[in-house]
């Protein structure tokens, strides 16, 4: 008679169910040596699908071998009940297009609806973990919303801030304009897709006179080109990155002179007639440092120590103009850069993904419509 894998699958998890195997595997240990398991809980809100699988049977792996080797693994089946997944699924329900409309029903009510969705498809995960053999006691799970779970995260919190090892800062973070709420990695990679988005290079003005007096441009136009695909985050910009060992070059097109990495001017200037720049001087970008300009925008004119060169370590001439606009509150390297140079604090874009107050000529725009994602770049590059 041939082999039936799905057969003999079964009459072990049978034999297991009826002797009690992964209990025993546990009683039979003593209790003063413990091995203690962490397995991150996953959402009840969809079907369990490869990726679950692979993971569970990691975590399966695991603690069978730290019981063999004599060690008590008590292992407690979680649910995560928090997040994204749920509230997207009440808000598809009910019908909620935005975060005004879920206040305006109450956060109660929507809580509730939430809590009472959110453990759609226990049972069908319950089958599905038992199934492929994994040693996890589900009957005593623990849920994220439950109040005794809930008030031990806050009990953590509170020892954390007692021993003074909580501080307020800022991180660039993934944001849900619709939510009005950060995203986490994971969260990010949900309906992720890669769209075709247009690039900018902007020309910044140098006003540093004495600068433009060494390189004999005394009383001439003197520009600095960055190159950006986020047109949007332009009016927040506050600095402009070199690269401290890359080579720089000054060149004179048809009315005024710029500053771009030597390895780019071809690419910069591609649609020019070579024979229409010329190559005036060549400098390091350490010599940059400090050059002074003037803001593209002037919304935020007054910005403490903002407007001038700086170096970064992250600045290439892989691409672009081998010069980066710096906006802090857009990116980790912008941030991280901001804070080593002390600049001000500039955000001038809300969590709604609206422009806020302060970009008086661009107020309440979106700063990537969904019907049209270039839009409003292009009116900022048009600008």
């Amino acid at each position: 008679m041939p082999y039936n894998a799905n057969e003999n699958e079964l009459e072990i998890l049978k034999l297991w169910d009826e002797k009690k195997i992964f209990e025993k595997s546990i009683l039979e240990r003593p209790e003063n040596k413990p091995y203690v398991f962490y397995d991150g809980p996953p959402f009840a809100t969809g079907l369990p699908h490869y990726g679950h699988l692979v993971g569970t049977v990691m975590k399966d792996v695991v603690p069978r071998y730290w019981t063999m080797k004599g060690y008590r693994v008590e292992r407690k089946w979680g649910w995560d009940c928090h997040g994204l997944p749920v509230e997207n699924i009440i808000e598809k329900d009910l019908g909620l297009k935005s975060k005004k409309e879920i206040d305006e029903l109450g956060i109660e009510k929507f809580n509730e609806a939430c809590r009472s969705t959110v453990m759609t498809y226990a049972e069908e995960w319950k089958k599905t973990i038992h199934r492929i053999g994994r040693f996890v006691d589900m009957e005593n799970d623990y849920k994220t919303m439950d109040i005794d779970f809930m008030e031990s995260v806050w009990w953590v919190f509170k020892e954390l801030w007692n021993k003074d090892l909580i501080y307020e800062g800022k991180k660039a973070m993934h944001v849900c304009p619709h939510c009005v709420t950060p995203l986490s990695n994971f969260e990010v990679t949900q309906g992720y897709k890669d769209i075709k988005d247009l690039s900018a290079t902007a020309k910044f003005r140098v006003i540093d006179e004495s600068f433009k007096e060494k390189l004999g441009l005394g009383g001439r136009e003197l520009y600095i080109l960055a190159w950006t695909t986020t047109p949007w985050t332009l009016p927040g910009n506050v600095l402009l990155a070199v690269g401290k060992d890359i080579d720089y070059v000054a060149v004179k097109g048809e009315h005024n002179y710029y500053i771009v990495a030597k390895e780019r001017v071809s690419d910069v200037f591609q649609s020019k007639d070579k024979e229409e720049y010329v190559l005036v001087s060549t400098m390091k970008g350490e010599e940059l440092v400090g050059i002074k300009y003037e803001p593209l925008f002037s919304y935020f004119a007054d910005t403490e120590n903002a407007f001038r060169v700086v170096t970064g370590e992250f600045v290439t001439t892989e691409n672009g103009t081998g010069i980066v606009h710096i906006a802090p509150a857009f990116g980790d390297d912008d941030y991280k850069l901001g804070q080593e140079q002390n600049v001000g604090w500039v955000q001038h874009v809300e969590m709604n993904g609206q422009f806020t107050a302060d970009v008086l000529d661009f107020v309440g725009q979106e700063v990537k419509p969904k019907d049209d994602h270039t839009k409003t770049d292009v009116e900022i590059i048009k600008w």
